[in-house]
Protein backbone atom coordinates (compact mmCIF):
# COMPACT_ATOMS: atom_id res chain seq x y z
CA UNK A 1 0.00 0.00 0.00
CA UNK A 2 1.24 3.43 -0.74
CA UNK A 3 0.57 6.15 1.81
CA UNK A 4 1.54 9.93 1.06
CA UNK A 5 3.13 11.73 3.57
CA UNK A 6 3.59 15.58 3.76
CA UNK A 7 6.34 17.60 5.08
CA UNK A 8 6.79 21.46 6.24
CA UNK A 9 10.08 23.30 6.33
CA UNK A 10 12.14 26.44 7.05
CA UNK A 11 12.84 27.72 3.80
CA UNK A 12 16.03 29.62 5.04
CA UNK A 13 18.54 27.89 3.23
CA UNK A 14 17.38 25.38 -0.02
CA UNK A 15 14.26 24.33 0.59
CA UNK A 16 11.35 25.93 -1.40
CA UNK A 17 8.43 24.99 0.70
CA UNK A 18 6.18 21.98 1.17
CA UNK A 19 7.32 18.60 0.05
CA UNK A 20 5.69 14.91 -0.26
CA UNK A 21 6.55 11.46 -0.25
CA UNK A 22 5.50 7.86 -0.66
CA UNK A 23 5.54 5.05 2.16
CA UNK A 24 5.37 1.59 1.08
CA UNK A 25 4.20 -0.34 3.52
CA UNK A 26 4.66 -3.37 1.91
CA UNK A 27 8.25 -3.03 0.82
CA UNK A 28 9.12 -1.18 3.80
CA UNK A 29 10.91 1.79 2.23
CA UNK A 30 9.91 5.51 1.69
CA UNK A 31 10.94 8.13 -1.75
CA UNK A 32 12.64 10.62 -1.45
CA UNK A 33 10.84 13.77 -0.47
CA UNK A 34 9.44 16.04 -3.73
CA UNK A 35 8.69 19.88 -3.82
CA UNK A 36 4.83 20.00 -4.07
CA UNK A 37 4.06 23.45 -3.42
CA UNK A 38 6.63 26.59 -3.07
CA UNK A 39 6.08 28.95 -0.46
CA UNK A 40 8.00 30.27 2.65
CA UNK A 41 8.64 29.17 5.69
CA UNK A 42 5.80 26.43 5.74
CA UNK A 43 6.83 25.46 9.09
CA UNK A 44 3.54 23.50 10.63
CA UNK A 45 0.82 21.91 8.91
CA UNK A 46 -2.21 20.46 8.65
CA UNK A 47 -4.01 18.32 5.87
CA UNK A 48 -7.48 17.73 5.83
CA UNK A 49 -9.63 15.49 3.33
CA UNK A 50 -9.81 18.50 0.50
CA UNK A 51 -7.24 21.27 1.54
CA UNK A 52 -3.67 21.89 3.04
CA UNK A 53 -3.12 24.45 6.18
CA UNK A 54 0.35 25.62 6.11
CA UNK A 55 2.29 28.86 8.35
CA UNK A 56 3.58 30.76 6.06
CA UNK A 57 5.47 33.80 5.89
CA UNK A 58 6.29 36.08 2.94
CA UNK A 59 8.67 39.25 3.13
CA UNK A 60 7.84 40.39 6.58
CA UNK A 61 4.86 38.88 6.69
CA UNK A 62 3.73 35.58 8.58
CA UNK A 63 0.65 33.75 9.02
CA UNK A 64 -1.15 31.01 7.39
CA UNK A 65 -1.99 29.92 3.78
CA UNK A 66 -4.90 27.28 2.72
CA UNK A 67 -4.31 25.31 -0.63
CA UNK A 68 -6.77 23.11 -2.22
CA UNK A 69 -4.91 19.51 -2.06
CA UNK A 70 -5.81 18.42 -5.03
CA UNK A 71 -3.97 20.54 -7.70
CA UNK A 72 -2.28 23.02 -5.29
CA UNK A 73 -4.50 26.25 -5.77
CA UNK A 74 -3.87 28.60 -3.25
CA UNK A 75 -7.46 29.36 -1.50
CA UNK A 76 -6.92 32.04 0.81
CA UNK A 77 -4.22 33.53 2.98
CA UNK A 78 -4.02 35.31 6.57
CA UNK A 79 -0.90 37.45 6.24
CA UNK A 80 -0.16 40.33 9.01
CA UNK A 81 2.87 42.12 9.98
CA UNK A 82 5.73 40.81 11.89
CA UNK A 83 6.82 36.99 12.19
CA UNK A 84 4.80 33.61 11.33
CA UNK A 85 3.01 31.45 13.93
CA UNK A 86 4.37 28.00 15.18
CA UNK A 87 1.14 26.04 15.14
CA UNK A 88 -2.23 25.73 13.00
CA UNK A 89 -5.07 23.51 13.95
CA UNK A 90 -8.41 22.40 12.42
CA UNK A 91 -11.24 22.36 13.79
CA UNK A 92 -13.67 20.10 11.69
CA UNK A 93 -16.80 20.26 13.38
CA UNK A 94 -17.01 24.22 13.86
CA UNK A 95 -15.43 25.17 10.54
CA UNK A 96 -12.46 26.85 12.49
CA UNK A 97 -9.08 27.04 12.25
CA UNK A 98 -6.24 28.09 15.23
CA UNK A 99 -2.87 29.47 15.21
CA UNK A 100 -0.36 29.68 18.11
CA UNK A 101 2.14 32.51 17.62
CA UNK A 102 5.88 32.07 19.57
CA UNK A 103 6.84 35.38 18.82
CA UNK A 104 3.73 37.18 19.35
CA UNK A 105 2.26 35.35 22.15
CA UNK A 106 -0.71 35.48 20.05
CA UNK A 107 -3.71 32.93 19.06
CA UNK A 108 -5.59 33.56 16.38
CA UNK A 109 -9.26 31.91 15.63
CA UNK A 110 -10.31 32.15 11.99
CA UNK A 111 -13.89 30.79 10.64
CA UNK A 112 -12.89 28.78 7.35
CA UNK A 113 -15.84 28.51 4.49
CA UNK A 114 -16.16 25.40 2.27
CA UNK A 115 -14.14 27.91 -0.67
CA UNK A 116 -11.25 27.88 2.44
CA UNK A 117 -12.14 31.75 2.94
CA UNK A 118 -10.23 32.72 6.01
CA UNK A 119 -12.31 35.36 8.31
CA UNK A 120 -10.83 36.48 11.66
CA UNK A 121 -12.97 35.64 14.68
CA UNK A 122 -11.06 36.01 18.08
CA UNK A 123 -7.66 36.35 19.36
CA UNK A 124 -6.03 35.75 22.66
CA UNK A 125 -3.10 37.84 24.03
CA UNK A 126 -0.52 36.04 26.64
CA UNK A 127 1.52 37.84 29.18
CA UNK A 128 4.35 36.31 31.41
CA UNK A 129 7.63 34.84 32.12
CA UNK A 130 9.49 32.37 33.60
CA UNK A 131 13.21 32.01 34.96
CA UNK A 132 14.69 30.09 32.03
CA UNK A 133 16.46 32.74 29.51
CA UNK A 134 14.00 31.53 26.59
CA UNK A 135 10.85 32.33 29.14
CA UNK A 136 11.66 36.50 29.05
CA UNK A 137 8.47 36.83 27.94
CA UNK A 138 5.13 34.43 27.02
CA UNK A 139 5.76 32.24 23.90
CA UNK A 140 2.57 30.28 23.06
CA UNK A 141 3.98 27.01 20.74
CA UNK A 142 0.52 25.20 21.20
CA UNK A 143 -3.16 25.75 20.11
CA UNK A 144 -5.36 22.19 19.37
CA UNK A 145 -8.63 20.72 20.21
CA UNK A 146 -9.28 18.30 23.21
CA UNK A 147 -11.38 15.50 22.43
CA UNK A 148 -14.23 17.10 23.85
CA UNK A 149 -13.57 20.67 21.79
CA UNK A 150 -12.32 22.84 23.90
CA UNK A 151 -9.34 24.38 23.11
CA UNK A 152 -5.81 23.89 24.61
CA UNK A 153 -3.33 26.62 24.35
CA UNK A 154 0.15 26.43 25.21
CA UNK A 155 2.99 29.01 27.06
CA UNK A 156 6.32 27.87 26.98
CA UNK A 157 7.30 31.63 28.42
CA UNK A 158 5.06 30.96 31.39
CA UNK A 159 4.90 27.21 32.22
CA UNK A 160 1.22 27.62 31.86
CA UNK A 161 -1.62 25.80 29.82
CA UNK A 162 -5.17 27.35 29.05
CA UNK A 163 -8.50 25.71 27.95
CA UNK A 164 -11.11 27.53 26.31
CA UNK A 165 -14.04 27.15 25.68
CA UNK A 166 -14.74 27.56 21.57
CA UNK A 167 -18.21 28.91 20.58
CA UNK A 168 -19.95 27.81 17.53
CA UNK A 169 -19.05 31.27 16.34
CA UNK A 170 -15.71 30.69 16.89
CA UNK A 171 -15.22 32.81 20.21
CA UNK A 172 -12.77 31.53 23.07
CA UNK A 173 -13.78 31.96 27.10
CA UNK A 174 -10.83 31.11 29.16
CA UNK A 175 -12.50 28.30 31.44
CA UNK A 176 -8.96 27.11 32.92
CA UNK A 177 -5.37 27.57 33.78
CA UNK A 178 -2.77 24.83 34.57
CA UNK A 179 0.44 25.89 35.95
CA UNK A 180 3.49 23.72 35.63
CA UNK A 181 6.47 24.03 37.64
CA UNK A 182 8.88 27.35 36.99
CA UNK A 183 11.03 26.21 33.79
CA UNK A 184 9.13 23.17 32.71
CA UNK A 185 8.95 24.84 29.22
CA UNK A 186 5.82 23.13 28.03
CA UNK A 187 5.26 22.62 24.12
CA UNK A 188 3.11 20.17 22.96
CA UNK A 189 0.46 18.08 24.37
CA UNK A 190 -0.93 14.62 23.47
CA UNK A 191 -4.30 12.83 24.21
CA UNK A 192 -5.09 9.52 25.03
CA UNK A 193 -7.64 8.12 23.42
CA UNK A 194 -9.71 7.71 26.87
CA UNK A 195 -10.03 11.68 26.89
CA UNK A 196 -8.78 11.32 30.76
CA UNK A 197 -5.62 11.85 30.63
CA UNK A 198 -3.12 13.96 28.26
CA UNK A 199 0.82 13.81 27.89
CA UNK A 200 2.42 17.34 27.87
CA UNK A 201 6.49 17.93 26.77
CA UNK A 202 8.48 20.10 28.79
CA UNK A 203 10.80 21.60 26.08
CA UNK A 204 13.31 23.29 28.79
CA UNK A 205 13.40 20.71 31.46
CA UNK A 206 13.70 17.68 29.15
CA UNK A 207 10.34 15.87 30.62
CA UNK A 208 7.15 14.52 30.35
CA UNK A 209 4.17 14.83 32.38
CA UNK A 210 1.40 13.06 32.56
CA UNK A 211 -2.19 15.07 33.27
CA UNK A 212 -5.20 13.91 34.12
CA UNK A 213 -7.86 15.65 32.10
CA UNK A 214 -11.57 16.55 33.62
CA UNK A 215 -13.98 16.99 31.03
CA UNK A 216 -16.29 19.01 33.34
CA UNK A 217 -14.24 21.80 34.63
CA UNK A 218 -11.61 21.51 31.65
CA UNK A 219 -8.42 21.85 34.40
CA UNK A 220 -5.48 19.81 33.95
CA UNK A 221 -3.96 17.79 37.43
CA UNK A 222 -0.60 16.85 37.53
CA UNK A 223 -0.17 12.80 37.75
CA UNK A 224 3.46 12.27 36.63
CA UNK A 225 6.82 13.70 35.66
CA UNK A 226 9.64 11.53 34.15
CA UNK A 227 12.77 12.81 32.34
CA UNK A 228 13.19 12.14 28.64
CA UNK A 229 16.86 11.66 28.18
CA UNK A 230 19.23 9.74 30.06
CA UNK A 231 20.38 10.52 33.45
CA UNK A 232 24.17 11.28 32.58
CA UNK A 233 23.55 13.13 29.58
CA UNK A 234 24.69 16.86 30.61
CA UNK A 235 24.54 18.72 26.83
CA UNK A 236 21.71 20.62 25.30
CA UNK A 237 18.45 19.02 24.90
CA UNK A 238 14.93 20.48 23.90
CA UNK A 239 12.01 18.08 24.01
CA UNK A 240 10.01 18.59 20.64
CA UNK A 241 6.67 16.49 18.91
CA UNK A 242 4.62 14.27 20.74
CA UNK A 243 2.31 11.61 20.06
CA UNK A 244 -0.14 8.51 21.25
CA UNK A 245 -0.28 5.17 19.34
CA UNK A 246 -4.18 4.77 18.55
CA UNK A 247 -4.40 1.96 20.77
CA UNK A 248 -3.29 4.65 23.57
CA UNK A 249 -0.47 1.78 24.86
CA UNK A 250 2.47 4.18 23.98
CA UNK A 251 4.05 7.30 23.93
CA UNK A 252 6.74 8.47 20.98
CA UNK A 253 8.48 11.89 21.83
CA UNK A 254 11.35 13.75 20.37
CA UNK A 255 14.82 14.66 22.24
CA UNK A 256 16.56 17.35 20.01
CA UNK A 257 20.25 17.42 21.25
CA UNK A 258 20.09 13.66 22.66
CA UNK A 259 18.91 12.82 18.95
CA UNK A 260 16.47 10.36 20.08
CA UNK A 261 13.08 9.10 20.57
CA UNK A 262 11.93 8.32 23.62
CA UNK A 263 9.16 5.31 23.75
CA UNK A 264 7.14 4.97 26.83
CA UNK A 265 4.84 2.38 27.69
CA UNK A 266 1.00 3.36 29.21
CA UNK A 267 -0.01 0.85 31.89
CA UNK A 268 -3.95 0.21 32.82
CA UNK A 269 -3.06 3.20 35.13
CA UNK A 270 -2.24 5.88 32.76
CA UNK A 271 1.18 5.96 34.36
CA UNK A 272 4.14 6.38 31.88
CA UNK A 273 7.63 3.81 31.83
CA UNK A 274 10.30 4.71 29.54
CA UNK A 275 11.20 1.61 27.25
CA UNK A 276 13.53 2.50 24.43
CA UNK A 277 15.93 5.31 23.33
CA UNK A 278 16.47 5.19 19.84
CA UNK A 279 18.86 7.30 17.51
CA UNK A 280 17.61 9.46 15.23
CA UNK A 281 20.42 9.01 12.82
CA UNK A 282 20.43 13.00 12.17
CA UNK A 283 20.86 16.25 14.37
CA UNK A 284 17.67 18.01 15.83
CA UNK A 285 14.83 15.56 15.16
CA UNK A 286 11.54 18.52 15.21
CA UNK A 287 8.94 16.24 14.72
CA UNK A 288 7.62 12.95 13.05
CA UNK A 289 3.99 11.06 12.88
CA UNK A 290 3.10 7.42 12.73
CA UNK A 291 1.24 6.45 9.93
CA UNK A 292 -2.28 5.39 9.37
CA UNK A 293 -1.36 1.45 9.49
CA UNK A 294 0.33 2.14 12.77
CA UNK A 295 3.51 0.04 11.77
CA UNK A 296 5.61 2.77 10.75
CA UNK A 297 6.89 6.45 12.07
CA UNK A 298 8.99 8.79 9.97
CA UNK A 299 10.65 11.49 11.52
CA UNK A 300 12.16 14.83 10.06
CA UNK A 301 15.77 16.08 11.35
CA UNK A 302 15.99 19.73 10.70
CA UNK A 303 20.05 20.22 11.18
CA UNK A 304 21.31 17.19 9.31
CA UNK A 305 18.19 17.50 6.58
CA UNK A 306 17.64 14.17 6.51
CA UNK A 307 14.25 11.77 7.92
CA UNK A 308 14.63 8.36 9.03
CA UNK A 309 12.00 5.76 8.82
CA UNK A 310 11.40 3.62 11.68
CA UNK A 311 9.28 -0.37 11.74
CA UNK A 312 6.99 0.11 14.84
CA UNK A 313 6.19 -3.38 16.63
CA UNK A 314 2.32 -2.85 17.44
CA UNK A 315 2.82 -5.06 20.40
CA UNK A 316 6.11 -4.49 22.18
CA UNK A 317 5.70 -0.25 21.10
CA UNK A 318 9.75 -0.12 20.48
CA UNK A 319 11.37 1.28 16.72
CA UNK A 320 13.87 -0.16 14.44
CA UNK A 321 15.53 1.98 12.28
CA UNK A 322 14.72 1.17 8.54
CA UNK A 323 15.78 4.13 6.40
CA UNK A 324 17.94 7.06 7.31
CA UNK A 325 19.28 8.53 4.44
CA UNK A 326 16.63 10.48 2.66
CA UNK A 327 17.48 13.92 1.74
CA UNK A 328 14.70 16.94 3.08
CA UNK A 329 16.26 20.32 3.75
CA UNK A 330 15.11 22.13 6.83
CA UNK A 331 12.30 19.60 7.80
CA UNK A 332 10.17 20.88 11.15
CA UNK A 333 6.71 19.08 10.45
CA UNK A 334 5.77 15.23 9.34
CA UNK A 335 1.60 14.43 8.33
CA UNK A 336 0.26 11.91 6.94
CA UNK A 337 -2.59 12.25 4.52
CA UNK A 338 -6.01 12.78 5.71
Amino acid sequence: MQEIVYFGTYTKKSSQGIYQAYLDTEKKSLTTPKVVLKTGNPTYLQITKDKILAIASRQDLGGIEIYRKADGTLLDEALTPGPNPCYVAYDAKRHLVYTANYHKAEVNVYAIDEDGKLSLTDSFQSEGQGPRPEQEKSHLHYADLTPDGRLVVIDLGSDRVFTFDVSASGKLDLVATYQAEAGFGPRHLAFHPNGKFAYLTGELSSQVQNLAYDAHSGHFRQVQTLPTIPADWTAHNGVAAIHLSADGKFVYLSNRGHNSLAVFAVDTHNELTLIQHITTAGDFPRDFDLDPSQNFIICANQNSDNITLYARNVVSGKLTLLQKDLLLPEGVCVKFDA
